[in-house]
């Protein structure tokens, strides 16, 4: 790595999303005290900037939701030198009005996982604010990146995170929505929190596959039809990441998620 330029950005893919570069990036294996990351982490060039991608589920997809080694994806990009994240994802959308195709940029979080690990400070009275889970700076360049693409877009929304591998019921769906939430997704918890108890800025770019169970009759939600609905919207999704990565202004953490000034950690940051 020491050849390597320092990757200050990274992109997480999601479901469907399995690579981000043509033939040009290096691949970089990374051990953490938390095991290996989901994939070796590819070390390519955005714009003239040195950009990180992580596929999120492996190469192959071989990581469920509630299986995904998160703390180690994340302690992976920050060694390497990430500061900041755009983590695209897939999603049901909890609202008519929010339909396949729809790119939503969340500002707001809910979870609804169990039995996950989701911090890196199991003691010491480490309490990290999270009051605004997702980075401003972040949003604002994929909001307007998304903008720039023929891809239609939602400023804000909540995102409510579930365990998986399943999907909603109808009940839980209409309940979901019923809270006023809008989106439903399976990884985006403890990913966000993760990155946030690191310093890194980190967002979540929401591309809705489907609507949720309880919005509509028929047979629910299925699998195939969420990943064929990725696939036909991964050309301009990729293209609106590489738009963000270029316009986002800084490399460094921003103000707001460095969250450990004058507190002693019972360890050093990677």
């Amino acid at each position: 790595m020491s050849s390597l330029p320092r990757p200050a950005l990274a992109v997480i893919g999601g479901s469907g999303f399995y690579d981000f570069f043509d033939n040009d990036a290096t691949h970089v294996e990374v051990d953490t005290p938390y095991g290996a990351p989901s994939a070796p982490v590819a070390v390519g060039e955005v714009d003239g900037r040195a950009v990180a991608f992580l596929p999120r589920h492996g190469k192959q997809h071989e990581y469920a939701p509630h299986t995904l080694p998160y703390q180690a994806n994340m302690w992976a990009l920050r060694s390497l030198g990430v500061r900041r994240i755009f983590a695209p994802c897939a999603v049901g959308s909890l609202r008519a009005d929010w339909g396949p195709g729809t790119v939503a940029v969340p500002d707001q979080l809910v979870d609804r996982t169990s039995g996950r690990p989701q911090t890196y400070f199991d003691g010491g009275g480490i309490h990290v604010s999270f009051a605004d889970p997702y980075c401003d700076d972040l949003r604002t360049a994929a909001v307007k990146s998304a903008i720039a693409t023929e891809l239609r877009v939602e400023d804000a929304g909540t995102m409510v995170v579930v365990q998986g591998p399943r999907f909603s019921t109808r009940a839980e769906s209409r309940w979901f929505a019923g809270q006023g939430w809008d989106l439903v997704n399976m990884t985006g918890h403890p990913e966000a929190v993760l990155a946030r108890e690191l310093e890194m800025c980190y967002a979540a770019v929401a591309l809705v596959t489907d609507l949720d169970a309880g919005l509509e009759e028929g047979d629910g939600v299925h699998a195939v039809d969420v990943f064929a609905e990725f696939k036909k919207n991964l050309g301009p999704f990729k293209e609106l990441m590489r738009r963000a990565v270029a316009a986002v202004d800084s490399e460094g953490t921003c103000e707001r998620c460095r969250v450990h000034a004058g507190v002693s950690l019972p360890f050093e940051l990677p």
